[in-house]
C-alpha cells in the first residue's frame, strides 16, 4: 500500500491541483491529509489563488480515498463543505507491522504523543519537511502550498518500509527507510 501524505494546504487551488496531479502520478491508494484544509489563518499570507470553496469541491471528489485530521486553522464550519470527516485531532493506522499516529501537530508533539518504541508519528503544522528516526520514527511532509525555512512546496509518500520527500516535481528531498 502507497499513503499520499499532504499538509498544510491552506485554500489554495493552485497548489491542491498540482498534489492531485502527484498523487496520481505516484499511483498511491490513498491521501492522508495533515489539516489546515481550506482557512489560511491569520498568521498565514494568503497562499496562491486562494479558494477555499473550490478546494472542498475538488477534495470531495476524492472523498473515498482521503483520511484527514484537524488542523488548527480548520474548523466546524470547514466540516460543512467537506464530504470526509476532518475533526479528529489524531488518526491511527497500521501499515508494515507498524502503528502511525497521524495529527496536525499543534496539539501532539514530538514531545507529546501517546505511541511506543518504533513506532511513526506523522506530523504537519511547521511547515518544514522531516525524516528522522529517534526512539520512533518522526515524519512531517512540509506544506504543499506555504513552506518554510527555503523549502520547496512538498509532500510525503508513505509505504510499509520507506518514508520519501517530495517536490511537486516528484524529486525526493528526504528518505528513510524502517
Amino acid at each position: 500500500m502507497k499513503i499520499f501524505v499532504m499538509s498544510d494546504i491552506h485554500g489554495s487551488i493552485y497548489y491542491l491541483e498540482k498534489a492531485l496531479e502527484c498523487f496520481k502520478r505516484e499511483e498511491a491508494d490513498y491521501i492522508l491529509i495533515l489539516g489546515d484544509i481550506l482557512y489560511h489563518g491569520p498568521r498565514n499570507p494568503l497562499p496562491r489563488d486562494y479558494n477555499p470553496k473550490l478546494v472542498a469541491e475538488k477534495l470531495n471528489l476524492y472523498k473515498d480515498k482521503i483520511i484527514a485530521t484537524r488542523g488548527n486553522c480548520d474548523s466546524e464550519v470547514d466540516q460543512m463543505l467537506l464530504e470526509f470527516p476532518i475533526m479528529s485531532d489524531f488518526t491511527n493506522l497500521f501499515l508494515g507491522g507498524k502503528r502511525i499516529f497521524a495529527t496536525h501537530g499543534h496539539l501532539f508533539t514530538e514531545e507529546k504523543f501517546p505511541i511506543g518504541k518504533g513506532d511513526i508519528l506523522i506530523s504537519g503544522h511547521t511547515h518544514l519537511p522531516l525524516a528522522e528516526k529517534e526512539d520512533i520514527y518522526i515524519f512531517n511532509p512540509g506544506s504543499i502550498a506555504l513552506p518554510k525555512g527555503g523549502n520547496p512546496n512538498s509532500y510525503g509518500i508513505l509505504t510499509s518500509s520507506s518514508w520519501d520527500i517530495k517536490d511537486l516535481d516528484g524529486q525526493t528531498l528526504k528518505s528513510i527507510l524502517y
